[in-house]
């Protein structure tokens, strides 16, 4: 990068300044006045996660003891999360406000004889509204539309009915096993599920429970924790609280009901700038780099893989293009070694079973193909303030391109494209690389990319004209409309959040909970049943984490941590488990119930052969007056590249096969059989 400098007293006044580029800044450089050290960086990223968690669960808690409407039958729920987001943004808008007067006020270019302390006060406030106001927007967006229901974003329906299940099994143990198969090592990477498990424990609250809560402050932590991180790489808390505001924005916007997703999403941009110093040594950024990489492994695979490829081709082009050095080689070795390390916690035990040549097949996870998987995202062209924050952010990675941080960025949204294209591409030899899903990191590169142009803009505009071409009160004014702008744009783009997720919340409020209640006070569906069907099996002995059901009833043990013999669909299921096998033998004990194992012996001898634990419960559908027509279990079936790419078909099961062994019981519209030896 090109300076050009002139002396002002003892400060050198660079051209060139560049929110990013900190490895060459002087003394005083009006950018970086609030940079952190090491210590005070792990002491304040401690102290944001700290202060969010207990923020996020006081507030969730209070809110629990009001009566707030549902969110689709009234307005009023709205009205209260508009002020609460209006009130976060205001407030932190106005104290950043003032401090970007003092920095201005207090620059040693201009008053060296004239600089003022900011009141203690005023300082303190200031840094636990910026540390807590992401925070406070998770709980405005989250906790305050979803007060009146247990459940959290799309209630239990579709992929939530799995991730429930599987914080449902981790509350009820610590050991990280499969969410539904027994004796199986977990495939679904489960660090936020045995986090949450622990809450859930320390609460004294069910799985099920739980998920809501710690959906909410776990996002809540993330989101506040992003200001140290980004005042440690810009050195400006008011650069660092907008971008944690933004990136914020965009997580409750495109990926909120999938907490454990969104978080390693919020730390995608800070990880593109920091690659470029891992590649060079600075072991800080390693270290930060390290434990970012392997915390996120053990949350969501697809960004992490995504995330790691930016940084392996930022450390490749670095060794073979700049340096000519292995160094930066080095460095990703060191990197790739100990972030897997940390992963290891949780792939550990399914890796070895994998490398011991374990049976596996029903593999789906990745047949999935949506109307968003079959196009390119393009977020700097939507109309809306979103898309003009982007806009900015793409000309400001065109105008700074010379910086390596900016670079890295560019790496990074061109290893998001290509793995989108090559996900498109991929789908003639039947699959798909999820690609769709990277819609949201990409946005928010471009996002956080935004936010940085803002600054440079006013670096440009403000500190590089004044004061020789602009006046001390042009110069205020300028700073005092940049930051209204922002807050109004920001006040009109968070207020409609709720509405953004509003079908989500409303499946949180029309689904049936554990408690057999739907929280919009209709009269709830056949999901009521699913606890008087636990207590019938408790009543008989049964322990529901040694049990193993066969039930299309996903939601039973969404609520309860029953084990079971088959997976809902394939494409959450374990390969372990061997999906389609267990279709095969669960559709020929229907079959031949009816024929050759029609005898109730030959029944149970067939269940006590199959090569897995075989089901000691059976909840069907059906009616236990009606013995013609057999009882109902519905096969999942991936249909991929159909879309929907799930078919249900059901197969029916012979009564007469349930013998003396086997007590049956009518509950609601399900028939619960279950082995009394």
């Amino acid at each position: 990068m090109t300076n050009s400098s002139e002396k002002e007293g003892t400060v050198e006044v660079r051209q060139d300044l560049n929110p990013l580029d900190t490895s060459r800044a002087p003394v005083g450089e009006v950018y970086r006045p609030d940079r952190l050290g090491k210590g005070a960086t792990l002491v304040a990223i401690a102290a944001a996660a700290v202060m969010a968690f207990f923020f996020a669960l006081i507030a969730w808690f209070a809110l629990k003891q009001t009566n707030l409407p549902a969110f689709g039958a009234s307005m009023v729920t709205r009205a209260l999360s508009s002020v609460t987001i209006a009130a976060v943004v205001v407030a932190t808008g106005i104290l950043m406000w003032f401090w970007l007067r003092d920095e201005h006020n207090n620059n040693p270019r201009w008053q060296l004889d004239n600089i003022k302390p900011r009141p203690t006060w005023r300082l303190a406030l200031s840094y636990v509204v910026a540390y807590l106001s992401p925070a406070a927007l998770v709980v405005a967006t989250l906790a305050i539309p979803l007060s009146a229901t247990k459940l959290y974003l799309d209630g239990v329906s579709v992929d939530q009915g799995f991730r429930t299940q599987f914080m449902t099994r981790m509350a009820d143990e610590v050991s990280l096993s499969d969410m539904n198969y027994i004796d199986m090592p977990t495939y679904y990477p489960g660090g936020w599920f045995w986090m949450g498990g622990r809450l859930a424990n320390a609460l004294g609250l069910s799985g099920w429970e739980v998920f809501q809560p710690w959906a909410i402050i776990s996002l809540a932590m993330a989101a506040s924790v992003l200001v140290p991180v980004w005042q440690r790489i810009t050195g400006s808390l008011p650069v660092a609280t907008g971008i944690a505001l933004v990136s914020t924005c965009v997580m409750l916007a495109m990926h909120a009901e999938e907490p454990y997703a969104a978080i390693v999403a919020l730390g995608a941009p800070a990880m593109a700038v920091l690659a470029p110093r891992i590649a060079r040594g600075d072991i800080f950024a390693l270290c930060g780099g390290v434990v970012y990489l392997g915390l996120s492994a053990t949350f969501y695979t697809l960004f992490t893989a995504t995330i790691a490829l930016s940084v392996v081709v930022v450390c490749v082009i670095l060794a073979a293009g700049m340096q000519k050095s292995l160094k930066p080689i080095g460095w990703l070795v060191v990197l790739g070694v100990a972030s897997i390390s940390i992963a290891l916690v949780t792939w550990g035990p399914y890796l070895l079973a994998y490398l011991e040549g374990a049976e596996q097949s029903g593999d789906t996870a990745t047949h999935y193909l949506p109307i968003e998987g079959t196009q390119f995202p393009v977020p700097f062209l939507a109309p809306s303030v979103l898309g003009v924050l982007c806009l900015a952010g793409l000309i400001y990675l065109v105008v700074r391109f010379r910086s390596a941080e900016v670079r890295a960025m560019w790496i990074g949204i061109g290893v998001f494209y290509t793995w989108m294209a090559l996900s498109m591409a991929i789908t003639l030899i039947g699959n798909t690389l999820l690609g769709f899903r990277l819609d949201t990191v990409l946005v928010m590169m471009f996002a956080t990319a935004g936010v940085l142009a803002i600054a440079d803009f006013r670096l440009a505009s403000v500190y590089q004209l004044y004061p020789k071409q602009v006046s001390e009160s042009t110069a205020r004014a300028m700073n005092s409309i940049l930051v209204i702008i922002v807050v109004l744009a920001g006040i009109d783009y968070a207020q409609d959040l709720p509405e953004k997720n509003s079908h989500a919340i409303d499946l949180a409020y029309t689904d049936t909970d554990g408690n057999g209640e739907r929280a919009d006070r209709y009269p709830a569906g056949s999901a009521r049943y699913y606890g008087e069907i636990n207590q019938h099996l408790l009543d008989q002995g049964f322990e529901p984490s040694e049990t193993v059901v066969l039930t299309d009833e996903l939601d039973f043990m969404s609520f309860n941590p029953y084990r079971g013999f088959q997976a809902f669909t394939s494409h959450y299921a374990n390969p372990l488990g061997e999906f389609g096998k267990r279709n095969e033998t669960i559709e020929n004990w229907a079959l031949q119930s009816w024929d050759e194992l029609s005898d109730p012996a030959a029944f149970e001898q067939a269940l006590a052969s199959a090569p897995w634990q075989g089901p000691e419960v059976f909840i069907f559908r059906g009616s236990v007056e009606d013995t013609e027509a057999g009882w109902k279990y519905d096969l999942a079936e991936d249909l991929y590249p159909n879309n929907p790419n799930v078919r249900f078909r059901g197969v029916f099961f012979n009564p007469e096969v349930f013998g003396e062994n086997w007590e049956i019981a009518q509950i609601g519209p399900f028939v619960v059989v279950s082995h009394n030896e």
